[in-house]
């Protein structure tokens, strides 16, 4: 889904590239190219049929049965709404058809990028996420990726460098810890977090965004991985959909967003962190309210300036930071 916290906290470095290391006999790892890095975050930029297929595979619990796959798909269109060398900001928006032909834009998930930052906003508990220092070797030639809420609340940030060996274009992350996405909280399973890492790869049909997923929770009061999940979303171009209803929606409530976005920012300075509590179905507690009131500023029915000052009490009040 730019960021002043953002700029400020990701120091850029000088942007020579690291010398490759070998990947195998036949073929070196390639990292560390600022430029090429920045063309194959915006290639994930555009308009797109997108299957979200979700499986849980291995069970680690006597007695557990892994939930049945959920396969799923709908289009999207992807904006870089933020494009510098070091920063790169792409915010998803969904486009539904529900069942009266309507079409409906739902502002979906955004991914921030930074090159070679000082830290990264990670998740650590319950409703709390905290800025996390990087030393010189982590950040070096890497990227930072975070991912933000429907409401641009976080969900959760990692480090990690683009590679170009074997013929493949791809990102991997660190392993990290992670909230529950909707799909799971809302069925209340024994596990309360993830702790996974994503690879996002261009395909000659698109790209792909896969995750693997260790789920955890407590068993008997000690920490225990439930099941293990594989998750890949596919996204791939397409323009017979309503692009036009994205695009509309997202001039008239982008400005909103970018005030959102800075008050999250600024709660997340003033903290070095963020608390705020989870929301089964809308991520976090301020989700439902900061969704509607963009709702009600494309529809007209709010001012831009009095839902901007309602979402910053808002976030204000949800965070502690009032």
């Amino acid at each position: 889904m730019f960021r002043s916290l953002l700029l400020a906290t990701g120091l850029t470095l000088a942007a020579l590239p690291l010398a490759p290391t070998i990947a195998s006999a036949q073929t070196q790892a390639v990292y560390g190219d600022q430029v090429r890095d920045h063309a194959s975050i915006l290639a994930m930029a555009g308009t797109f049929k997108v299957t979200f297929d979700m499986r849980e595979t291995t069970p680690l619990v006597a007695g557990y049965t892994p939930y049945p796959a959920k396969l799923s798909g709908g289009h999207e269109v992807v904006r870089a709404i933020v494009d510098t060398p070091d920063h790169v900001v792409l915010q998803h928006l969904l486009v539904v058809t529900d069942g009266n032909a309507k079409t409906m834009v739902i502002k979906h998930w955004r991914q921030d990028w930074t090159w070679q930052p000082s830290t990264v906003l990670v998740y650590t508990a319950a409703g709390r996420w905290t800025l996390r220092p990087l030393s010189e070797t982590e950040r070096r030639g890497a990227w930072s990726q975070t991912v933000w809420q429907t409401d641009d609340s976080p969900r959760y940030g990692g480090i990690g460098r683009w590679r170009y060996d074997d013929g493949a274009t791809r990102w991997t992350s660190d392993e990290t810890r992670r909230p529950l996405a909707r799909r799971d909280a809302t069925r209340n399973p024994p596990y309360d977090h993830y702790i996974g890492s994503n690879r996002h790869v261009l395909t000659p049909a698109g790209w792909v965004h896969e995750q693997d997923n260790a789920k955890i929770g407590l068993k008997d009061g000690r920490p225990a991985t439930y099941v293990h999940e594989y998750v890949i979303n596919t996204y791939t171009p397409a323009t017979d959909f309503a692009v036009a209803a994205a695009d509309t929606y997202w001039a008239k409530t982008k400005d909103y967003w970018a005030a959102v976005r800075t008050d999250w920012d600024r709660a997340i300075a003033k903290g070095s962190g963020l608390r705020v509590a989870e929301d089964a179905s809308n991520g976090s507690t301020t989700g439902h309210q900061l969704m509607l009131l963009a709702d009600d500023i494309a529809a007209g029915e709010t001012d831009q300036k009095s839902g901007e000052a309602e979402a910053a009490n808002l976030i204000r009040r949800e965070s502690g930071t009032s």
